[in-house]
């Protein structure tokens, strides 16, 4: 891993006199200035501060623009768009022609953050004995919230590398040796879990109401057990996943109950649960349409979401560099991505491989017609979307695209969907495969009820018809029926969210084997369809190579033999 000059100098955020009073502060801080670390570390702003910049480089356009491109860009769901032959490494991508030359298999931000959060592990106890402000409990709390940035950024490292250096030890100086091997993806996985489930108890569950921005735009411990949920269905602990989906769920739906019954919320009477889920209802009641868009992807910090990176809208801070170049823009739209043809034309051909009917609101709002050939991916890029019916067949979708350099989508890293769905994925997985009693079987059709339900609600709330016919159970009542209907609601829910990728790779480990990924890539089309299919056929091949340069400068790592010259084998080994 490649720590740069970050060695002897931390990367601070601004000015450190603004000691971060207001949520204002919080957007505007930039990861510009270095503080040698003698001067440093002596009072509770020092830590918090260090601790702001950590946020700010993840809010930093070359993580974002990662999540992105590493979740969801090799998917089924997106494709190149406008000026895309600009972008050599991105249009390579896109034909599942990568090397370890690609500029986004490089890492090193992920690695700054990690080691800024392994600095202040080391540090904030020593700021507490010197400083009567920063309490025991401060510091329990700053450990709980740096363990879980530094945890996520691993936690991506090795969905998209699958084997990566890991260290949990902070580089201070040049004499530590940094040529770290690959540790397994097991066995990270494993420690992240385990060090989840330590801090959790201290994390922070609700912020003063005075700063309402840090509810979403910082750790709390509710993404704590969101992330916890995803690690365990990963581990393929399915007990696990749904014990800390419930965990999230419940504590969701005491915010909903709770906002609603006080005077001073935002959302008013808008905060009831929907069908007895923390979620909000898209229709408006008229012909309007899209009150769940803005409320998940505007300003807001929606109750729905559980940890974003927040943008603020003033046009002197920094915006959202990765969505406004990515997805589109008021300038340039479609962005240098586009929905994959299939996707695009799904409702208007009535081919509803992917939605499930015109009245899928989720169609228009993550969609956006230009032309009658042209299509761009409306969500994130647009400040609100509007969807007005006069009757099923007329359909009318205003959009408002943020400006090119001033986009401040946030960018939104776990929401209450998400975990209902990985619950869902859970359930299923549970199901036996073989029940030989009929209590087995009770328990096998509980399980896929369970699931149905959770898919169910969230598809009622997102559609616009009158009256919401459900999907019929019967059509998905074994388990591999399921698991796909699963599948493809985290599709049309989270599209475009940096998750279809990680889904599909997730599945893959599942089945120890490709074809059903391969089978959903190959719908998108590509000029490189037959390289497609050959280079997808290998497991080795779900994961990106190690950057040359990271190659170069740690003799330890070892390529991903995919990507190297090495065996054919596809027995996954990259330590030595």
């Amino acid at each position: 891993m490649n720590l740069k000059n970050n060695i002897l100098t931390i990367s601070m955020a601004g000015m450190l006199s603004l000691g971060f009073s207001s949520c204002s502060d919080f957007l505007t801080i930039q990861p510009l200035n270095e503080i040698v670390q003698d001067q440093f570390w002596t009072n509770k702003s020092d830590v918090e501060n260090i601790v702001m910049g950590c946020y700010a480089d993840m809010r930093s356009q070359t993580i974002i623009d990662r999540m992105i491109i590493w979740g969801e860009s090799r998917s089924d769901d997106m494709v190149g768009g406008t000026n895309i032959a600009n972008n050599e490494a991105l249009s390579n991508i896109f034909k599942e022609n990568i090397n370890a030359k690609n500029t986004y298999t490089t890492w090193g931000e992920f690695y700054d953050i990690i080691n800024r959060c392994n600095l202040v592990l080391l540090y904030a106890p020593q700021v507490a004995e010197k400083d009567p402000n920063y309490s025991e409990s401060d510091l329990n709390a700053t450990r709980a919230e740096v363990s879980a940035i530094r945890d996520l950024m691993y936690f991506y490292l090795i969905r998209t590398f699958h084997d990566v250096p890991y260290t949990t030890t902070a580089f201070v100086d040049d004499t530590q040796k940094m040529n770290l091997p690959a540790t397994s993806f097991d066995q990270i996985l494993g420690n992240l879990i385990a060090d989840l489930e330590s801090v959790r108890p201290y994390a922070v569950s609700k912020y003063e109401e005075t700063k309402p921005l840090y509810q979403r735009g910082r750790i709390t411990r509710d993404c704590i057990d969101a992330m916890l949920c995803e690690m365990y269905l990963w581990k393929q602990d399915y007990a696990g996943a749904v014990k800390y989906a419930d965990i999230v769920l419940e504590s969701k739906t005491r915010e909903f109950k709770d906002s609603k019954n006080s005077s001073g919320s935002s959302y008013g009477s808008n905060s009831k649960l929907f069908e007895g889920y923390p979620l909000f209802s898209d229709r408006t009641g008229g012909r309007y349409n899209g009150y769940t868009y803005y409320r998940i992807y505007g300003p807001s910090g929606s109750m729905e979401n559980i940890f974003e990176l927040l943008f603020d809208s003033d046009k002197n801070k920094p915006s959202n560099g990765s969505v406004s170049y990515l997805y589109g823009n008021m300038t340039t739209f479609p962005g240098i991505i586009k929905p994959a043809n299939f996707i695009a034309t799904d409702v208007p051909d009535e081919l509803f491989k992917v939605f499930k009917d015109k009245d899928d609101l989720r169609y228009y709002e993550n969609i956006e017609k230009v032309t009658t050939s042209i299509y761009g991916i409306g969500k994130y890029s647009n400040q609100d979307i509007v969807v007005s019916t006069n009757s099923a067949s007329d359909v009318k979708v205003t959009g408002n695209h943020f400006t090119e350099s001033n986009c401040y989508a946030p960018w939104i890293i776990y929401r209450t969907a998400d975990i209902m769905l990985l619950k869902a994925e859970a359930l299923v997985q549970m199901v036996s495969d073989d029940p030989q009693t009929d209590e087995a079987k009770t328990k096998n059709d509980s399980l896929l009820k369970a699931a149905y339900e959770l898919v169910n609600v969230i598809e009622k709330r997102s559609s616009k018809a009158t009256n919401y016919t459900d999907i019929s159970y019967n059509d998905y009542s074994s388990k591999s029926q399921m698991e796909q209907l699963v599948l493809l609601e985290r599709q049309r829910e989270l599209m475009f969210e940096g998750k279809r990728w990680y889904d599909l790779v997730r599945k893959s480990r599942r089945d120890g084997k490709t074809s059903f990924l391969v089978n959903k890539v190959q719908q998108k089309g590509s000029d490189n369809a037959g390289v497609v299919q050959s280079k997808l056929a290998k497991m080795d091949a779900l994961y990106w190579p190690y950057n040359s340069e990271e190659i170069k400068v740690n003799g330890n790592l070892v390529q991903n033999p995919v990507y190297g010259s090495g065996s054919d084998d596809s027995s996954y080994s990259t330590t030595k």
